[in-house]
Order: C-alpha cells, then structure tokens, then sequence
C-alpha cells in the first residue's frame, strides 16, 4: 500500500467519526462538552492528515516526473529479466522449491554442481542454492532435503484424499514405528456382600508400519521447465504436477492394495470381515438410506469416535446419490452439495474403480474413520530426471519422453499405510450405483 493511500484510508475513518458526531445535531440534539473536545481534536487531524497527504501526493509526482527507462541492452542483458516477481511471494508456497530445483536441475541436464551455481546468480532463493549445494546423489538422481520434503507432503495433502480426510501423518524412524493398540478391554461387573472380585485383563496389540517405497513418474513439458528465470506461475505448476502425480499414487494404494512384501495395505484389506458389506438387492431411496446406515451402525456398535469419519467413493457413485430424489421430488441428500452425506464429509476419487465384479461394473464405498488411520512417512524423497526414457500413459500406451519434447520426473517416496483399530474401516461392495450414467 502507498504512503498516500494509507493516508487517504486514516483521513477518512477520521471523517466518519467526524460524521456520527455531526448527525446527533442533524437530528436535533446536542453535543455535550466530551463530544465538542472530540470534534476539534478530529478535525485538527484531519486537517493535519489532509496537508501530509498534499505533501506526499507532490512527492510522488515529482518521482514519477524524473523517472527514466533502463535500459539493460546498454549493458550487454538481452534477455528477459531473472527474476519475475507476482502479487505475493508464491516462492512461500509448499513445493514451489522443490519444483525450483526440479527445473534448475533440468536446465543443467542433471549437474548438481551447475545447477547449485545457476540458483546462486539467478535470483532463486538461499534455501534452493543451500541445498543444490548440498544434496546427496541417490538412484540416479538426489535426494530431497528435508525441509523440501516436509513442503512437498504439504502441497500433497490436498491432492490426496486420504490425506485430505485427515489421515495423521507421523515419521518413520529408522523405516519402523510400532503404535501399541487395545484389542480387548476390561470388564467392570457388580459383586455381593464377600463375593470375590473376578480377574479381568486387558489384550494389547500393535500396528506395525514399516516403510515401504513408493515411486511416481511426471512427465512434464521441456518448454515449462526451461522457462528462464524464477517464475512463480511456472514454478507452482511443476510444483501441482508433482503433488497430483503423488497423491494418486497414494490413494491407489492407501485404499486397495492387498499389501504384503513391497506393498501397504489399503483400507479395503484392513476392514475386518464384518464391516465389509455387499450392497443390497434393489436401489430405491428406502434401501439406500438403510445401507448407508448399517455401514455407519458397523463403527458405532465398536464404540468407534465418530468425531473424524468421512465417505470416500468413486465420482459415478457420489453423482447418482446426488441424483437421488424421495417421493415429493426433493433432493434426498442434498448436503452432498456441501460436501457432506449423511452429516459426514464426503469425497470423491478415480483411484476406487467402477469395473469390478462378474460384470465389470461394480465399484466400492468407504466410511471410515480417518482420525484413526495412521501414514507413516521416511523424510527422505527422491528424484531422478530423464529426458530420454519411456513411459505408459493412462491407457497403457507406451511413450517416448524424447520423442515428445519432455522430460520424465521420478520421485520416490517411503511410507507405510494402516488404521490403529480395524474396526474403525467398513467398506460397501457390489455398488452398481450409477452404473448407467
């Protein structure tokens, strides 16, 4: 804010008490003594104020008038300024410096040592040089600092949405981290005049993560990431690239992945038998809503806080029950267009699929209570570049990075997936639900 409109802004709050003063006279009455005092003392500021904003105004223009062009081609600089600056400092954003040193490592085809020199006298930030400086090769390519690291898992966090529905996120020290959980409690029973006290225990167990790697592959434009110069647009959109990339790598498996060796298990294969639901024969209003209900009745009868839970299904499923209407016409959840079913949070995800079952049409909803799912994560993240490799689109075609003017990101990850209480994941099978959408 200029001196001038800050002065502008202080003159006319003045004016406005000014004006509340002189409406008691305007309406017939009169100012006491207190009020009189007050009134001079406002208006002596804001005559005050008025001459201090003439003198700054004529400050102003003074500067604007003896202004003149540089001109940087006198000095040999032909090229488009380093630095670009926007309306706010984006550099601030989680994963934008990462996204930084991902593109200066591009620009010096993968020497770190280039790399760190051009951050140095191209306007990056200390924190970009410090740690190009400093990385550790890795892989093929380096490892992440830490405080990168902690940023980029910020930037993920609305991408994924197991994360986003509060899933907690805790280190993995030394790859390990046993939580202690209590499967069995006691039991309290009311006893008689010299009747013995019966023997009670509690059964204790454990959830046990241990890390697992996790990789994704972003291919990104050659023109993007070439851009010259310390961009907050094109910084934020490597930044965005990665984070989504990432986040659905997560989700595909921190929802259904079997686990075992190299693999987390997904909710899917923590709920325990009895909270894995087949959906019901027939889809009309009454139905839906009695199924929707036993899946929360499964977490209430284990005495589960509900406090945290949300709904996680696939986009034809959240879409029909939005569709869904009762005998008067009415929406019958139409919270779901605030993002709530059932007074829960509700999202929505393509990493549940819609193609399962005998006819390849059968999806899966969840309600679970996420306060209780644990991510245990190793600080360290990898990534390596290539210009030159293959990849396999969405629809498992087979693409040439070269061929196509990218450059292939490979970040590596380790983490670990699982609930602290089983009973708090109950799960919705055979949803056919908007199948014909």
């Amino acid at each position: 804010m200029s001196r001038v409109t800050q002065l502008r802004s202080e003159r006319a709050q003045l004016v406005a008490s000014i004006q509340v003063l002189a409406k008691v006279e305007a309406e017939g009455g009169s100012l006491s003594a207190e009020q009189l005092t007050q009134f001079t003392e406002l208006e002596a500021k804001v005559n005050d104020l008025t001459a201090q904003i003439s003198r700054a105004e004529a400050a102003e223009r003074m500067a604007a008038a003896s202004a003149v062009p540089v001109s940087e081609s006198a000095q040999g600089i032909n090229s488009p300024p380093v630095h670009i600056s926007g309306p706010f400092n984006e550099a601030t954003k989680p994963g934008v410096a990462m996204a930084q040193m991902v593109r200066l490592l591009v620009q010096a085809q993968g020497n770190q040592q280039a790399a760190a020199e051009m951050a140095k006298t191209g306007g990056y930030g200390a924190d970009v040089h410090m740690a190009l400086s400093t990385v550790t090769p890795s892989s093929g390519g380096v490892l992440v600092p830490e405080n990168f690291s902690t940023s980029v898992i910020e930037s993920l966090r609305p991408k994924s949405v197991i994360r986003n529905m509060g899933a907690v996120s805790l280190p993995l020290n030394n790859g390990n981290l046993t939580m202690p959980r209590v499967i069995g409690n006691t039991q309290v029973s009311y006893i008689g005049t010299e009747e013995d006290i019966s023997v009670t225990d509690m059964e204790f167990g454990d959830l046990k993560l241990s890390s697992k790697k996790a990789a994704a592959i972003v291919p990104i434009s050659n023109d993007l990431l070439a851009y010259a110069g310390v961009n907050p647009r094109i910084d934020g959109q490597v930044s965005n690239d990665l984070a989504v990339s990432m986040g659905l790598s997560e989700d595909l498996h921190f929802i259904r992945s079997a686990g075992g060796g190299s693999l987390p298990k997904g909710l899917r294969y923590w709920a325990p038998a009895g909270n894995v639901l087949p959906a019901p024969a027939g889809a009309t209003l009454a139905i839906v809503d009695l199924y929707l209900g036993g899946m929360m009745l499964r977490l209430e009868t284990a005495n589960v806080d509900l406090t945290a839970c949300g709904w996680i299904m696939a986009p034809r499923t959240l879409r029909w029950l939005q569709s869904l209407r009762d005998g008067n016409g009415n929406k019958a959840y139409p919270e779901i267009d605030l993002g709530l079913l059932k007074g829960y949070k509700v999202a929505l995800t393509t990493q549940i699929p819609t193609n399962l079952g005998a006819g390849g049409n059968e999806s899966e909803i969840y309600f679970v209570n996420f306060a209780d799912c644990y991510i245990g994560e190793d600080t360290n993240l990898a990534i390596a570049i290539s210009t030159e490799a293959s990849y396999k689109d969405a629809g498992g075609n087979t693409v040439s990075a070269f061929q196509r003017d990218q450059t292939l990101i490979r970040v590596i990850s380790k983490h670990d997936f699982g609930p602290r209480h089983v009973e708090s994941v109950s799960v919705g099978t055979g949803i056919t639900w908007g199948a014909g959408m």
